[in-house]
């Protein structure tokens, strides 16, 4: 643990303040240099250059950071071109600025990763429309060229120096999430049986479960691409036990129904729910040395055998409670995911004796990069979302320039299409939280100038700005009301110091903005893609990744094939994918139409029946690999070969429900009667069976879910 000292305390700054930060110093720099060795004037047109280049820089690595902000300061500069040249002729320059949204929207074909370089165009229009008049076009564009040039290289510097923070970072956020992940799983397992606060436990842990497969994803895309080293193999390792980790997390929730609802499941899951807790504190103390953060040493537990001897001694548990039987199972699941907390701290500790996975298998679980133009071959026809929003964008930001030239405060008609721009997302969900959150952070940030009106000194001003652009970029993902105040104030400022004899036109900023969200709002409704549309498609997609991901769980273990333990990560992330995919669209759901809305109860019991089954693939997964050489007898191999080839039955797309109510009528009643007399620690085969037969249930589940809520979505939609 690092001492405290003042320096440490930079430690605390969480990668994307970092990034804010490197990306306000560098347009600091640059427009300092300009403006000392130039102008104020030269100084405002290079670094608005770098400041639309600068959106797409974000922590990555230095390999995938200078395409993207390449491709952001290309296509930035040929939009300030296209404005620029066009100024003169305003009714023309609405149709191009129409046609360079379509073009930029457009990019997001490529996938969330062009995000930053989709809105660097419109960014670069609005920056090129405040610009005074008299400036020549070839002028503007060499000198947005200019700074766009310097940022990438200043990117890359920062970038190469910020790496190995950028690595930690990263690693510590994935603990952290996964932290809270262990506090969200307590929280619905004391909530299990409860109906009242069952479904918002269960909301809670969709959210926390898909921000916890985003920074795992972040994280795997720094760590698996980085150069061999002892501190890259320490938190390569670190976060593969993570991605484990998570899984036995999963099955945490199994069998818990099995409890009741009397004191002694009230006081079993009381306690299950204080060591996940527990859990969660060890994993906030291993995030936090990744920092370099010294905090408190959680509280020692007493051992789980103490635990289980507690519970199977309590006078509530009577001699002839078939619970008894199930106690030691669920103390052995926690007895896991300790284990596996234990091994982050003694891998931060120690390092790894040896990398489970080659540096050619890791690359794999990276996320795709590179810019083919084959990616906009699906989306030349209006079923595609991305066209669909490109059309809606373009109309939306056209309309709102016409707009703002014929208002009577036409003065900064730009301010009309950033509104619009900023608040008008892909889905109704985004844009209605745009939406209040862009009026808020407007108000706020012109309280704030207001401030800085009765201060007459243009350095502070200046400072201000950075300090704004700094922030605006550092919390546009992470806290967007706060890049709303940052941007107000960004944009109120560059237009005082391009027009310092106006004054601050706080009102007008304030009338635009008001309606600017609510032409976004309007505009929703413009060629929408509602989720109803990519249903049909998502959830074949389910059903096939949830299948893969059971074939090679199940698929008999060959000592000759070293790459089945790859594919069988790759077909769980596939399938934790797709599953994800799938609760985020039913969240986005919720805000459209209710009459175009998602099917909930079939899709909801679908996601329930998916994750118990992903649940019980990755136990039957650790019961191979945990339990030792009962599990490669003849009986267990049956039983593993025909239970595959049952999974592969019931979840085929193509499947209209053969075997499910065979399924149904063999599963387990909720007495417990077929649970195993015997603990899995002394015997695994009954259990296996059992683990085996409950899989198919929910694999049964799973697919009549899946069918029912297709079969709603051919009905005609609610009036």
């Amino acid at each position: 643990m690092l001492p405290l000292s003042p320096l440490n305390w930079l430690f605390r700054i969480p990668a994307h303040v970092l990034n804010g930060l490197s990306v306000a110093l560098g347009i600091g720099l640059i427009q300092w240099w300009f403006g000392s060795q130039a102008s104020l004037h030269v100084a405002q047109l290079v670094s608005s250059g770098a400041v639309f280049a600068s959106l797409a820089d974000v922590p990555t690595t230095p390999g995938r950071s200078w395409p993207r902000v390449l491709m952001a300061a290309v296509l930035g500069s040929l939009s300030a071109a296209v404005v620029a040249f066009l100024d003169p002729y305003p009714r023309v320059l609405g149709l191009a600025i129409m046609g360079l949204v379509f073009i930029s929207m457009m990019t997001l074909a490529w996938g969330p990763r062009a995000g930053p370089v989709s809105f660097a165009a419109i960014l670069s229009i609005v920056f090129t429309m405040g610009v005074p008049d008299g400036t020549s076009p070839w002028v503007l564009t060499g000198w947005n060229l200019v700074g766009a040039a310097l940022y990438l290289g200043w990117s890359q510097l920062t970038i190469r120096v910020l790496q190995k923070r950028y690595r930690s970072l990263a690693l510590a956020t994935a603990l952290q999430a996964t932290a809270r992940l262990l506090r969200s799983r307590a929280d619905a397992m004391l909530d299990e049986g409860q109906t009242a606060t069952a479904a918002q436990a269960l909301h809670t842990w969709v959210r926390d479960e898909a921000q916890l497969a985003e920074r795992l994803q972040a994280a795997r895309d720094l760590l698996f691409a980085a150069p061999p080293s002892a501190r890259a193999q320490r938190e390569t390792a670190v976060l593969l036990r993570a991605i484990d980790l998570r899984d036995i997390l999963l099955a945490s929730r199994l069998d818990l129904d099995l409890l009741g609802t009397d004191e002694l499941a009230t006081q079993v899951r009381a306690r299950l729910a204080q060591r996940l807790r527990a859990m969660a504190d060890e994993l906030a103390l291993a995030q936090a040395r990744l920092r370099g953060v010294r905090v408190p040493r959680p509280e020692a537990q007493a051992p789980l055998s103490d635990l289980l001897d507690s519970l199977q001694n309590s006078p509530l548990l009577a001699p002839e409670d078939l619970r008894a039987r199930l106690l030691p199972a669920l103390i052995n699941r926690v007895r896991h995911l300790q284990d596996d907390v234990q091994a982050i701290h003694r891998l931060l500790d120690q390092g790894p004796s040896e990398q489970p996975l080659s540096a050619a298998e890791l690359q794999l679980f990276v996320a795709p990069e590179g810019w083919p133009l084959s990616a906009f071959e699906a989306h030349r026809t209006l079923a595609s979302p991305v066209l669909r929003h490109a059309l809606r964008a373009s109309l939306a930001l056209g309309a709102a320039y016409y707009i703002g030239l014929a208002l009577p405060w036409s003065s900064h008609p730009q301010w009309m299409v950033l509104s619009v721009a900023v608040v008008l997302r892909g889905n109704i969900e985004q844009t209605l939280s745009r939406r209040n959150l862009r009026v808020l952070g407007t108000l706020l940030g012109c309280v704030i100038v207001v401030g800085l009106a009765h201060v007459s000194s243009p350095l502070l001003m200046m400072l201000v700005f950075l300090l704004a652009v700094g922030l605006a970029h550092s919390f546009a993902i992470e806290r967007y009301l706060i890049t709303a105040v940052a941007a107000t104030v960004m944009a109120l400022l560059q237009a005082h110091m391009a027009h310092p004899s106006t004054g601050f036109p706080i009102a007008e900023r304030v009338a635009d903005t008001l309606l600017g969200a609510a032409m976004a709002w309007a505009f929703c409704y413009v060629l929408p893609s509602w989720e109803r549309r990519s249903l049909p498609r998502s959830l074949p997609r389910v059903l096939a990744a949830l299948r893969h991901y059971a074939a090679e769980s199940l698929r008999p273990h060959d000592p000759a094939d070293p790459g089945m333990a790859v594919r069988q990560r790759l077909a769980r992330r596939q399938a934790y994918d797709a599953l994800g995919a799938l609760a985020a669209g039913l969240q986005r759901s919720s805000y459209e139409p209710r009459q175009v809305q998602l099917p909930w109860v079939p899709l909801t019991a679908l996601l329930d029946h998916g994750q118990r089954l992903m649940a019980h693939l990755s136990m039957l997964r650790l019961m191979r690999l945990r339990d030792g050489p009962e599990m490669h007898q003849a009986e267990a191999l049956t039983a593993l070969g025909q239970a595959q080839q049952s999974l592969q039955d019931l979840l085929d797309p193509a499947s209209q429900g053969a075997g499910e109510a065979e399924i149904e009528a063999r599963a387990l009643d909720t007495k417990q009667t077929l649970l195993p007399s015997e603990p899995p620690t002394d015997k695994v085969l009954p259990w296996l069976h059992r683990r085996l037969q409950v899989t198919q249930l929910d694999a049964a589940r799973t697919a009549a879910a899946a069918r029912a809520a297709l079969a709603e979505l051919k009905r005609p939609p609610a009036r």
